[in-house]
């Protein structure tokens, strides 16, 4: 069974920084990329950020200039930097992964239970 373990949300102020995790673990053969979404509430869920395994990157444009994403691939984990903190940015932040379980088998796509970033003072 896949797991994808997110970490590092919380409570910040205006202009404040978060560094988000997501560790993911698992019978894994490759992952292909990996990413970040958030959800509001009462919006629909949206891509913050997202990485492939060679380390291209995208952004969307609310964050860009403002988050940086990264990935460990020997340790299947994908990173979240946050900087200048909006309260636009509070929501329930998931990561994802485009995964195969073994050779062969296929990519699919795989999500975390997610973790709440409130941006307010």
């Amino acid at each position: 069974q896949v797991r994808l373990v997110e970490s590092g949300g919380g409570l910040v102020q205006p202009g404040g920084s978060l560094r988000l995790s997501c560790a993911a673990s698992g019978r894994i053969f490759s992952i292909n990329v990996m990413g970040w979404h958030r959800q509001a509430p009462g919006k629909q869920r949206e891509l913050v950020a997202a990485i492939t395994r060679d380390g291209s990157t995208n952004y969307a444009d609310s964050v860009k200039g403002r988050f940086t994403i990264s990935r460990d691939n020997a340790k299947d984990t994908v990173y979240l930097q946050m900087s200048s903190l909006k309260p636009d940015d509070t929501a329930v932040y998931y990561c994802n992964a485009d995964l195969e379980r073994h050779r062969g088998a296929g990519f699919y796509d795989y999500w975390g239970q997610g973790t709440q970033v409130t941006v307010s003072s």
